[in-house]
């Protein structure tokens, strides 16, 4: 099946142009959380796309990256919804007078809600599931508490620079350090609650979803696995078919005797006994069916046998 077929292609392909839209409609300065986790997830799934084509798979590359993604661009959502918003409803201002007014809106509405939706309804909706793990969710979460930490360096090495705070809850001008540590403490727990939430919701998916085998690991299984012994199989030279040997002979069909040899009759063998026909032996040779208790089958038995029919014929 082409990748081009599939879901996930155009919907990844979507998340792809609406972050390249939101990103380009207005400005957006590096130092704002909001443009870093958008470059990063339009970076993670333009690359993506081109994995999907260069392999023609749909399969996601770097899976807990993307997990990791997915939480970046949520923290973008709920902080600006929750803490620089008040939550406010965004979709009135897409509607505004003001050409420059509605596009830096449209712009914001797409990078900060559009993207975010999309990431998770692609982290829920598309596997591989079960990949993440929980004790994935420090490492998250340390990117945007280390860029909290860079923020508060830089305001300190670069007492002049612009923007020296772009978020309210990272200015300890007001209130102090020892309030915006808590701001980073409070912060912190959050998100790793958020990143709980990502495993979890990712954990319901696979229970929802068919697990799904790819057919290269099913081929190699196939391959390797050792194959049932045919029960119709030939027996080995020498075997008579399912015993081993003629009924009640205890040896190999064929004893290497040559055609009619054996005991004369009477003495101790059935007349014309022998063993089930074998390979390379003619029928009738080696110890007959019944043979005298303790009668010497092994080699140098088979060679003292002209000699004990001689002494039977001349009792006759």
């Amino acid at each position: 099946m082409s990748i081009y077929t599939r879901p996930q292609f155009w919907w990844r392909a979507g998340i792809v142009l609406c972050a390249v839209a939101g990103l380009l409609a207005t400005e957006h300065r590096i130092l704002y959380f909001t443009a870093q986790s958008n470059i990063i997830a339009l970076g993670y799934f333009a690359g993506l796309l081109y994995w999907m084509v260069h392999r023609n798979s749909a399969e996601p590359a770097a899976p807990r990256l993307r997990g990791a993604v997915t939480l970046w661009i949520l923290i973008t959502c709920l902080i600006s919804h929750f803490l620089l918003s008040k939550g406010a409803n965004p979709l009135p201002g897409l509607a505004a007078e003001d050409p420059v007014a509605a596009l830096r809106n449209w712009s914001a509405f797409l990078v900060h809600y559009v993207v975010p939706a999309m990431i998770l309804i692609d982290w829920v909706a598309f596997g591989p599931h079960r990949v993440v793990r929980w004790r994935d969710i420090p490492l998250w979460v340390a990117f945007p508490l280390g860029y909290g930490l860079i923020i508060e360096i830089r305001a300190v090495l670069l007492p002049a620079a612009p923007t020296r705070y772009p978020y309210f809850f990272l200015d300890p001008s007001e209130r102090g350090y020892d309030w915006v540590a808590g701001q980073f403490l409070q912060l912190g727990a959050i998100f790793g609650i958020l990143g709980a939430v990502v495993v979890g919701l990712d954990r319901l998916a696979a229970l929802a979803t068919p697990q799904h085998i790819p057919a290269e690991a099913t081929a190699v299984a196939l391959t390797t696995a050792s194959p049932d012994p045919d029960p119709g199989a030939e027996p080995g030279p020498g075997t008579a078919p399912g015993a081993g040997s003629a009924p009640g002979a205890g040896s190999a069909p064929g004893a290497g005797s040559a055609p009619g040899a054996g005991n004369a009759p009477g003495a101790g063998n059935a007349p014309g006994a022998g063993n089930a026909p074998g390979a390379g032996t003619a029928p009738g040779a080696g110890s007959a069916t019944g043979a005298v208790p303790g009668a010497d089958t092994s080699a140098e038995g088979a060679a003292t046998r002209p000699v004990v029919a001689e002494a039977a014929d001349g009792a006759r």
